[in-house]
């Protein structure tokens, strides 16, 4: 699942999809918090500085707070969300979809909620509004506020919710996607989730060009505030298809499922652009936020600039130039030193850790729970080892039983945070208060200690020739996830496997979603979703990327994402965890220790637990 940037900014890309958290945090495909799914509070930040909230709404005190801003500064803040280089406007397909993309979309893009520092659910009362008419069943009406507009001046409209809608492949455009009938249904627009046209069946509703919808839903969707995120410009999307803009909203009010194919072209690739390049007619990537792409602001794997967006309605941005390096956690420390950059939030080490203390007042330290999560994820696919029709259960079960998870804990985070424990869910966290609860019922222990033998004995009886080569794929720049790859292949050689280091630095836009792989080690950072869990697990989701699918996986998940009985959803959270177990959907390994470090000089900064990472309030900060 699925920011904002001030009061009204920092807008939710995405409903019902996780992150992938390649480093810090998230990383790109990462969920966090009961893995998005799992209804679990999260653990604030811890900081010196958190703001409280006026009337002292202890909620409120995890949202956005007033801090004086009302022109805009001259100047540049500057921050890396880690490697990662920018690869597109369009920040929610398959290929794009990473928290590096969505830190930079956030500050574009406008939505009715963002996620404040904990996991809760703020009001972007500057975009809109929104009231629940109806739980039974949900009923929900949208305002969008008179003032908001794209920066082009075009308002921003039920239009384009209408075509967010329609991207998430509607039954009508794609018959058997959205509900799953049809394994074999492909879709026509590439979009990373389907829940908005799978528990919205029939989409908003309301007049073409109108500041006002309703949403109603097939059944109760206990996700319902972030189901409706931000949007695309349908009026950029229609103008690039020879539409007009009014006719492509009412094409699929209308359910003219050719009119709208005609769509899809630019809106899969339209917004991708070669690295460093970006479109010679700025007026296809406006800006709903309090921030816009600058021109000629990318310099292809350095960084990307955007500058305050000068017809953005609410709080306007803090510094008029957020620019976002990209830097891997090696070099952010020196990065922050030297002054490249006043904001990291690397994934620590030991070293790390150190260093920033050496730093001493220079830097301000946050150090917070998060709620994003590591992970061993096998592929499903026929030409993986670990497919049902080669090695299958028994030899994911060897892999398991040589994993030094606890080595790897011990070592690599423990020196971070003491309390840190190996993480044996997926939909909540070590530090909530279902944890225990949930593991209880679905894990038996069998793999929190290295066990050789029965691995040996394992990879035996699967007949497979040995060594067994499995290529652990992550994205490149990243130390400590080379570390737990040198300490599985140490751990996992006498048991018959061969582990190779496959990193490369397009592995979420291409051996992830291709599936050139074994084994694929990243990150889900989310912000405490319930249902979101879902898009991963579930046959033929947007984020399974493994291509995995058990009947009784889809079935718990069906029954979670339809109530809004927290008893029911803690019930299918334990059928969900102890099936994905069972049959080895892949192996947790720990809970991220959360780090951001800034310059003392810069104002405003302040951490967060969720995927938004640090930036999710940049509009806010200011050079003193």
């Amino acid at each position: 699942m699925k920011f904002k940037g001030t009061k009204a900014s920092l807008g939710l890309v995405l409903s019902g999809a996780l992150l992938l958290a390649a480093c810090t945090s998230p990383e790109e495909g990462t969920s966090a918090a009961p893995t998005e799914s799992g209804a679990a509070t999260s653990a604030a930040p811890t900081t010196s500085e958190s703001a409280s909230a006026p009337g002292g709404d202890a909620a409120a005190a995890g949202c956005l707070q007033d801090v004086g801003i009302t022109e805009t500064q001259d100047g540049d803040v500057r921050y890396t969300a880690g490697p990662g280089d920018w690869s597109g406007y369009n920040s929610i397909t398959s290929k794009t979809y990473s928290t590096y993309n969505s830190a930079v979309a956030a500050h574009m893009f406008s939505s009715f909620v963002y996620f404040g520092t904990d996991g809760t659910i703020c009001d972007n009362t500057d975009f809109g509004s929104y009231e629940v008419v109806s739980e039974d069943p949900l009923e929900i009406n949208y305002t969008i506020s008179d003032d908001a507009v794209w920066s082009d001046g075009t308002p921003v409209t039920i239009n384009d919710y209408l075509m967010d809608w329609a991207a998430q492949n509607p039954e009508f455009l794609v018959p058997g996607y959205a509900s799953g009938e049809d394994a074999d249904a492909k879709p026509v627009f590439d979009h990373v989730s389907s829940s908005f046209a799978q528990y919205v069946p029939e989409g908003p509703q309301g007049e073409v060009g109108g500041k006002t919808f309703t949403v109603k839903y097939s059944s109760p969707y206990p996700d319902y505030k972030l189901i409706i995120g931000s949007a695309l410009p349908a009026h950029v999307i229609a103008k690039n298809a020879g539409l007009e803009p009014d006719a492509l909203a009412q094409a699929v009010l209308d359910r003219d499922a050719e009119t709208i194919k005609k769509a899809a072209e630019f809106w899969n690739t339209g917004w991708a652009y070669n690295p460093g390049e970006l479109p010679a007619d700025m007026g296809n990537v406006p800006s709903s936020g309090p921030y816009k792409l600058k021109e000629g602001g990318w310099t292809a794997g350095q960084s990307i600039t955007l500058e305050a967006n000068e017809n953005y309605w609410g709080t306007p941005a803090g510094t008029k130039n957020l620019v976002f390096r990209f830097i891997d956690d090696a070099g952010q420390l020196q990065a922050l030193q030297n002054g490249d950059v006043q904001v990291i939030q690397p994934q620590g080490t030991v070293d790390m850790v150190g260093q920033l203390e050496a730093m001493g007042s220079a830097v301000k330290v946050e150090n917070f729970s998060s709620l994003t999560w590591e992970h061993l994820d096998f592929n499903f696919r026929d030409t993986s080892a670990f497919s049902d029709a080669n090695g299958g259960l028994k030899l994911r079960q060897a892999f398991a039983y040589c994993v030094p998870r606890q080595q790897i804990v011990d070592t690599l985070i423990k020196p971070i945070n003491p309390e840190a424990v190996v993480m044996n869910a997926r939909e909540v966290f070590p530090f909530q208060d279902n944890y225990e609860d949930v593991v209880s019922a679905s894990y038996n222990g069998e793999y929190d200690q290295v066990d050789i033998e029965k691995a040996k004995a394992l990879v035996a009886e699967t007949g497979m020739a040995t060594p067994i080569d499995v290529r652990i794929g992550y994205r490149s720049g990243n130390q400590r996830r080379t570390d737990q790859v040198a300490a599985i292949a140490a751990s996992c050689k006498d048991a018959g496997f061969n582990v190779i280091d496959t990193n490369a630095a397009d592995f979420f836009e291409k051996d992830l979603p291709n599936g050139d792989y074994e084994v694929a080690l990243f990150a889900w950072a989310g912000s405490g979703q319930i249902a979101s869990g879902q898009n991963i697990y579930a046959t033929n989701r947007g984020q399974n990327y493994g291509q995995y699918s058990n009947e009784a996986v889809d079935a718990a998940w069906e029954k979670l994402a339809t109530t809004l009985d927290e008893s029911v959803q803690l019930e299918a959270t334990k059928e969900i965890e102890k099936a994905l177990w069972d049959t080895l959907f892949g192996i947790p390994v720990f809970a991220h220790p959360g780090i951001a470090a800034s310059d003392a000089n810069l104002k405003n900064v302040r951490a967060t637990a969720t995927q938004d990472q640090v930036s999710w309030n940049a509009p806010q900060w200011q050079n003193s």
